[in-house]
């Protein structure tokens, strides 16, 4: 092989080499700062979103908004979500937990916004009363039906705190979720999802 055609393959290498690194380079930037994919676990969400789909999420978003009643987000729940632990020991049956933990956990939920800083919020029979109004809500399960679901009746009404947001699940009687461990603060919320990607047969906007 000529000098010169060592030198031009070996060109070549370096420039995929470089567009494979650029590449995922963007496509890891992408996912920190832009949009992030992220995948069902739970049957929490359904009938709006069954387990295994997946969801594009908007982190940019989240930087310049608050997060609106009705969005469905991702974000962290606070320590000790899987143990229904809540950060007001002294909260009255019939009631919501209206405190979380000072600690953030680890892992990712996905719920929908039903609360928002200052808004008051019980529930009957899965349906949430924000400041004495009930919200629409014609997207839930019917896991509340006879009021059997866990967490259907919290009729005492509590206060969303300053700075905190308010998650369920469309799920009602099958969701762990703000009801039991306490509304978010703002810095554990990733961002809204926007879109549906997976199964083909579910791609769509939320």
């Amino acid at each position: 092989m000529s000098a010169r055609k060592q030198r031009s393959t070996g060109g070549s290498l370096v420039e995929l080499v470089v567009i494979v690194v650029v590449a995922l380079g963007l496509a890891l930037g992408i996912q920190a700062f832009l949009v992030k994919p992220y995948r069902i676990p739970s049957e929490s969400m359904v009938p709006t979103l069954e387990v295994g789909q997946r969801v594009l999420v908007n982190r940019l978003s989240n930087r310049f908004g608050e997060p609106k009643v009705g969005n469905i987000v991702v974000f962290h729940p606070p320590a000790g979500s899987e143990t229904d632990t809540c950060g007001d020991p002294s909260r009255r049956e019939g009631e919501a937990c209206d405190r979380p933990t000072s600690q953030r956990s680890d892992v990712n939920f996905i719920k929908r916004v039903v609360g928002q800083p200052g808004d008051t919020i019980a529930i009957r029979s899965g349906h949430v009363y924000r400041n004495g109004k009930r919200e629409p809500d014609s997207y839930i399960s019917d896991t509340c039906q006879g009021d059997l679901g866990r967490g259907c009746n919290l009729p005492v009404p509590i206060k969303v705190p300053a700075g905190h947001w308010f998650m369920m699940g469309d799920n009602r009687g099958e969701s762990d979720d703000s009801r039991f461990w306490g509304p978010v603060p703002r810095g554990w919320i990733i961002g809204p999802a926007f879109a549906t990607y997976w199964p083909p047969d579910r791609i769509g906007i939320l």
